[in-house]
């Protein structure tokens, strides 16, 4: 009988090198793919794509699998990053690994696996799948600090029962030791920050590229001027850093966007009652079971990814809205961001907050 396949995102980082290796050595049939989802900078410092590959290479060739590259630049450009622009020029703040699991790795990647011939596809997320009942849940990985279920509460069913997470169950630091021990290239890398296709460049100059600037005035929420911003696409709620305003008392930070006059608003003070909310709405909404959760529960939930849990209520659902009420307020909620609705240990979901 054949072994089945699994065909394997690798992307030259020791996450998803050491899933391949596990997944090799608990008998499978691996098949690795690179994708390359940004064709803009090939040659720039900042993206190192083909540092990557030829980890990718390295590790394949080592583990003795055969591996693809497969090009999804033009799905990204119109799945992922036109939504990403258009939210940034809207003053919202959005969340492109979100939407790149949800539409290129979950997706675009899973229908090009199934070609290939596989059973399934893994990738090194941290994160478990567990079968219940004909369901599939997502839950969160063992390891609190590295756990990414955050990131994939857009997948669905059909997309969760043709997926692994053989790291689901192990420490980061385990993760390193088992690719020294078989002494993979890539076992001290440095784990990539930052969105993906901006890489470690600065931000304002990447957006510049693509948005035009609009400068305007802060104000704070009585009117008055205390310093000129860039553009407001550049700001996020909560932030601290960059704002330019000197002065004496507590630090500024801000705290909205007044998009028709182009304003920015900024307080004093990390819990200014503006940074502060005790509910919010969420729209976009996606349940990984498929059915919106019970009102009125206890849940706990996310409104950005490093955050701990936090006791909230689901008061209201519908098709295409949730009102979130919390049990304590929670400090610099941001549009665009996503809210991601826990029960345990187990991710039902979320959507987009407004």
């Amino acid at each position: 009988m054949s072994k089945p396949r699994i065909v394997v995102g690798l992307s030259g980082g020791v996450d998803s090198s050491v899933t391949a290796l596990l997944l090799k050595e608990q008998g499978y049939d691996v098949v690795g793919v690179f994708m390359k989802n940004w064709d803009e900078d090939d040659d720039d410092p900042h993206c190192p794509a083909r540092q990557d590959f030829l980890d990718v290479l390295a590790v394949a060739d080592k583990l003795g699998i055969e591996v693809e590259a497969v090009n999804f630049a033009q799905e990204y450009k119109d799945r992922v990053f036109s939504y990403f622009l258009r939210e940034y020029e809207a003053g919202r703040t959005p969340n492109p690994d979100v939407l790149c699991n949800a539409e290129i790795k979950f997706k675009a990647f899973l229908d090009y696996a199934m070609q290939l011939g596989a059973d399934k596809i893994a990738t090194g997320h941290y994160a478990q799948v567990r079968e219940r009942d004909g369901k599939f849940e997502l839950l969160k990985a063992e390891d609190g600090t590295k756990d990414q279920s955050y990131f994939l509460y857009r997948l669905n069913q059909a997309q969760l029962s043709k997926t692994l997470f053989p790291l689901g169950q192990l420490y980061k630091r385990e993760v390193r030791e088992i690719a020294a021990k078989a002494g993979l290239v890539n076992a001290n890398k440095k784990d990539s920050t930052g969105i993906c296709f901006i890489g470690e460049r600065p931000f304002r100059e990447f957006l510049e590229k693509y948005l035009p600037k609009k400068p305007g005035e802060m104000q704070t929420p009585e009117g008055k001027v205390v310093g000129q911003h860039q553009g407001l696409m550049y700001y996020t709620i909560g932030q601290r850093q960059g704002l330019g305003i000197g002065g004496q008392g507590e630090p500024w930070f801000v705290a909205g966007k007044d998009m028709e006059r182009n304003v920015l608003i900024v307080v004093q003070g990390h819990d200014h009652p503006l940074l502060l909310r005790d509910t919010l709405t969420a729209t976009d909404l996606t349940w990984v079971s498929g059915e919106a959760p019970h009102t009125h529960w206890v849940y706990s939930a996310k409104t950005r990814y490093r955050q701990p849990d936090a006791p909230c209520s689901l008061n209201h659902i519908d098709p295409d809205t949730v009102e979130v009420a919390f049990g304590a307020p929670q400090w610099a909620v941001t549009p665009g961001q996503s809210v991601v609705i826990y029960e345990s240990q187990v991710c039902l979901g979320g959507g987009i907050i407004v």
